[in-house]
This record gives structure tokens, sequence and C-alpha cells, in this order.
């Protein structure tokens, strides 16, 4: 069964990003990217400390990371997206079918040890492409749609098992 999959960076730093609305009797709380008080009526807490809304930001493309997801990354004493994260720090590799170079933060296809672009993704044979759960046959290293596969078996003399 095919399953389409993210690659992550090796040693990752992950941490998650609660948004809590702000109780009106409660002392207002410091953020820890402006040190201002924040009298917003939410705030973000990440990393153990307070955020205004505006404060946790990417320190690569200045995202808001608490409209972009509810975790953040960091490195080198970095605050960052899940993309610039893996942008900087990933691991890239080949793709098995045109050896071409793919990004770490790019969605690949995998068939044991191979990983493909989501393009690359298709039967070697006749070259119809694969979707998210379309079954797939890996035989002598060749990604088979189950027509091609099948046709192989009968020419060598075996007849697949219907079932």
């Amino acid at each position: 069964m095919l399953m389409e999959e993210e690659r992550e960076a090796p040693s990752l730093n992950i941490s998650s990003i609660q948004m809590l609305s702000v109780q009106p009797d409660t002392k207002p709380k410091g953020c820890a990217g402006c040190n201002r008080k924040i009298k917003d009526r939410y705030l973000l807490k990440a990393l153990d400390k307070y955020w205004h809304e505006d404060c946790l930001k990417c320190a690569c493309c200045d995202c808001r990371l608490g409209e972009v997801g509810s975790t953040l990354y960091t490195k080198a004493n970095l605050i960052l997206c899940r993309r610039d994260y893996l942008r900087l720090f990933g691991v890239t590799g080949n793709c098995a079918a045109c050896s071409k170079l793919i990004p770490a933060f790019e969605m690949v296809m995998r068939a044991k040890d191979n990983v493909y672009h989501l393009d690359c993704f298709a039967c070697q044979l006749c070259n119809q492409r694969f979707c998210v759960g379309d079954k797939f046959f890996l035989k002598n290293n060749m990604i088979l749609c189950q027509t091609d596969y099948e046709e192989g078996l009968m020419k060598e003399g075996y007849a697949p098992q219907v079932r």
C-alpha cells in the first residue's frame, strides 16, 4: 500500500505551542519576545515561556508560529517553523528514479530503502503515476503497477493468485 511521508531531520528539537485565553483576574504575564506585559485576550505558551501572538515568530521567514501550527523547532538558539528548520538542518537525499536531489522539506514517496520525488513515483514500465493508497509492486528494485507486475509473472510462468 502506498503512503506519502515527510522526512524529518535527525535530532529534531520540537516544542509545542499552546494558545491560552488570558483570565481577566490574573496578573499579566511578561512576553519572552518583547519583555512587555501581555494584555491581549490570548497568549501563546511555548518553550515554557509566554508570548504575544505577534512575538512568537520564525527567525528566518518571520511567520507567526501560532498561526502555522502547534509546533515550533529550535536549534542553535533559533526558533523556526518546520519548513525553515528542515531547509537549514534537514537531511537531503537523491531520488531513486531521476537521481536528482530531494530537499529535506519536500514530501517524498518511499519503497523499502528507495526514496522518490512525488512526480517520479510511477511504474517504470508504463509510466503510470501512483496516488496515495494505490497498490504498487517492487520487483528487482523496479516500481511496477499491478498490470505490469502480473504480466511479468505470466511471462515467467507464474500465475498471480486472485482473492
